[in-house]
């Protein structure tokens, strides 16, 4: 057994010091040294105040953009990076969480937009965890959403001068929504109905007086979804922008919560559909997930058609529209690294330094399994023919997906020999609602059935050398790769489970307050209640099972996947003398420090190396 700690002093340190004094720098670590950016957000009533995320400093933090000037400048400073941020309408300040390395319990704090001190954004609330926030157009008025284990979620309207008025309160989970254009209406997302997966939408008075409800798990067998989009960009509307999946998959569809009229765009696309207004609210800006890639269309609402906007194959992860009417869009595929491109043709943010070179594309596999057809990414070395050592690398979420976008992990493994397969098992969003909410009661045991289909695929096919196969993921990744290597524990060579969920009632009694609701919706109650489904679906319970080599790797700090429930795990691996390492580092749910990010790549390549030749 070997275990270590983030902030000790090693050879890899060390190494990445040589490597900044000018030795070549290998193309995985470039991948991650790359200056990134965000798909830059900008202010309603000043579009040319900017605020974006990027990593130039080695850290991923704020930055303000004043785009007449060209003036960028780094708004937060902290050990463990800054990715939560929002610009006033006015574009006079940025709001930003300040949590303690990365246990995202804090409180807001806002910074004028050209710079200052930061001040708290809202006196008089105490530190939480966040449950969405949206800010007024007079500068002074916001309405916060927290959530605590004490108080379950509370949503106040601070303004500037005055001490916050709670608006709302419920022990099951909820969230800020958006606050209409002239403050006069805020629509927030619910679970009263203990569903933390198919939320209900509410529109308040700004005194917390309800307006307006819309359910639509109310009064019917099927568990269907609604989130907020927004409201439309004009005064005195009262038009909502929702999401809603009645049809199978995410949609919108227009709600005028005054008159209750409800406007369903039919688009008939196949697969799941976001949107948000254009900014004079005359149509929509559409983004169509299908089978792992984007595309994107303006819907006019006055003829009712969609007009596709065209961009090259790959995955659209964040797009906006601008008032002059062009479109800003994230950009990326897997085999070329993200950019933040415009309709206008050009690329709207070039970061100097480092380029990240490229990766190799990915051949889509599509394997029958026991409930349906499933959907895997498979990246191999360029003139690679198997059978090769292979990683299955797994996503997290469970409700996200892996999709053709660029991706830095999986491109390491890439470069170091191996064949990387991504699968979107049941529970992962794009391939409809019913593929989605498989996964509830059976929890993990679902995912594993048509990881194991994709697993066989890979060995039968000729990719895969059998001898030779690792299973890894973080988060729920992580969570699948501990449960993986207990419950199959001859299908796999080694285990490399990153801030994974271990022990799953003690990671129950220790998380986050909205992931308590969560894993109440997936396993049918708590585990005083469901005790049997709790052990079928906890890593803890098959780890005397478990053959291959452990390596995990966890932040002190993380609410999400916390560290007691992994210490229990490893606790009863050196009971046995199990083969395992463990990497702890001082931050939450993953590391925003691009270093301490490589450092944990490099020792993940290198434990499968030692094991693997």
């Amino acid at each position: 057994m070997t275990e270590s700690n983030g902030p000790a002093a090693s050879e890899h340190d060390q190494q990445g010091q040589r490597d900044r004094q000018g030795e070549a720098v290998p193309d995985w670590e470039r991948r991650f040294r790359a200056p990134r950016v965000s798909l830059p957000d900008w202010a309603q009533d000043a579009p040319d105040h900017a605020l974006f995320v990027s990593n130039a400093t080695g850290t991923y933090e704020l930055y303000a953009w004043d785009r007449a000037t060209g003036e960028q400048r780094q708004v937060t400073d902290r050990p463990n990076g800054t990715t939560d941020g929002l610009l006033s309408p006015d574009g006079a300040w940025i709001w930003w969480f300040d949590d303690k390395d990365g246990d995202e319990f804090g409180v807001w704090r806002r910074q004028p937009f050209t710079g200052g001190a930061d001040t708290l954004a809202a006196p008089g609330l105490e530190a939480s965890y966040p449950a969405g926030v949206a800010l007024g157009r007079d500068g002074r008025t916001a309405v916060v959403g927290r959530s605590t284990d004490e108080d379950g979620t509370t949503i106040h309207l601070a303004r500037e001068g005055e001490e916050p008025v709670e608006i709302y309160r419920h022990r099951e989970s909820a969230g800020v929504g958006d606050l209409s254009h002239d403050g006069t209406l805020i629509a927030i997302e619910h679970t009263e109905h203990g569903d933390a997966m198919h939320s209900a939408l509410r529109v308040l008075r700004p005194d917390g007086t309800a307006v307006a409800d819309l359910d639509d798990t109310a009064g019917g067998t099927e568990e269907l979804g609604l989130e907020v989009l927004g409201f439309a960009p004009v005064d005195g509307d009262t038009r909502l922008l929702i999401g809603h999946q009645r049809r199978g998959r995410w949609e919108p569809l227009v709600w005028d919560v005054a008159t209750g009229e409800q406007t369903d765009l039919a688009l008939e696309l196949p697969g799941d559909v976001s949107a948000e207004w254009y900014p004079d609210g005359s149509g929509l800006l559409i983004v169509h997930g299908f089978e792992a890639r984007s595309e994107m269309f303006r819907y006019d609402l006055k003829n009712g058609r969609p007009e596709r906007i065209v961009t090259p194959p790959g995955t659209v992860s964040g797009a906006t529209a601008r008032p002059d009417g062009s479109v800003e869009y994230l950009w990326s595929s897997s085999a070329e690294p993200s950019a933040v491109r415009s309709t206008t043709g050009e690329v709207v943010l070039d970061p100097p330094g480092m380029k990240s070179p490229g990766s190799v594309p990915v051949e889509d596999v599509w394997v029958q399994g026991p409930g349906g057809r499933i959907h895997a990414l498979v990246q191999k070395p360029a003139g690679a023919t198997g059978p090769l050592p292979t990683v299955f690398d797994i996503h997290g979420g469970p409700t996200w997906h892996d999709s053709d976008s660029f991706a830095a992990g999986p491109a390491a493994w890439v470069d170091h020999g191996y064949a990387v397969v991504r699968v979107n098992y049941r529970g992962s969003t794009g391939y409809g609602r019913a593929w989605t909410d498989a996964l509830k009661h059976r929890v993990g045991l679902i995912e594993l059935e048509d990881i194991e289909a994709v697993r066989a695929w890979a060995v039968t096919s000729g990719l895969a050398d059998p001898e030779r196969l690792i299973l890894t993921g973080g988060s729920w990744g992580g969570y699948l790769t501990l449960l993986g290597i207990g419950v199959q524990p001859d299908a796999w060579a080694l285990g490399i489970a990153v801030v994974p969920v271990a022990d799953y009632v003690t990671a129950y009694h220790d998380e986050m307050e909205a992931l308590k609701a969560m894993d109440r919706t997936l396993l049918g109650g708590t585990p005083e209640e469901v005790p049997d489904r709790f052990k079928a679906s906890s890593p803890l319970t098959y780890v005397d099972q478990v053959k291959a080599p452990v390596y995990i790797s966890a932040g002190v700090n993380d609410p999400r996947c916390p560290i007691r429930q992994i210490e229990n795990y490893v606790d009863r691996l050196q009971a046995r003398d199990a083969i395992h390492e463990v990497y702890r580092y001082d931050a939450g749910h993953g590391s925003l420090v691009v270093d301490e990010r490589i450092k944990q790549v490099r020792l993940e390549i290198e434990f499968a190396e030692r094991f693997l030749g």
